[in-house]
């Protein structure tokens, strides 16, 4: 099993996962390039948020078993959607983004 399917095997634990990372991501932005809190929550917010839309259709298949549908169910609704796979991955990736930004552009007092 790779390490994101580690994480992502339950929600409390994806869920601090990405606390963990964003607070980390947070303190190195404030301590290390002069940017505020909330200068640095707002900037990693909209690049997790994007990412996030970027990463949601990767890997979605409708589910091909039309016994297995609900009724009521949008046939072409991903049969296993894995958002705690995706909300890591988006972590990551938007930490990634975010960490480039604040190197690259004068962000100070953000």
């Amino acid at each position: 099993m790779t390490p994101l399917r580690t994480l992502a095997a339950s929600t409390p634990l994806t869920l601090l996962t990405v606390a963990a990372l964003v607070a980390v991501l947070v303190a190195v932005a404030v301590k290390g390039f002069a940017l505020t809190i909330f200068g640095a929550l707002a900037l990693y917010f909209v690049l997790w948020w994007t990412f996030l839309f970027a990463i949601l259709p990767l890997g979605n298949a409708a589910e091909a078993d039309p016994q297995r549908l609900v009724p009521g169910q949008d046939p072409g609704a991903p049969a296993a959607p894995r958002l705690r796979e995706k909300a890591l991955l988006t972590t990551l990736l938007a930490g990634t983004a975010f960490i480039a930004a604040i190197l690259i552009f004068p962000l100070a007092r953000l």
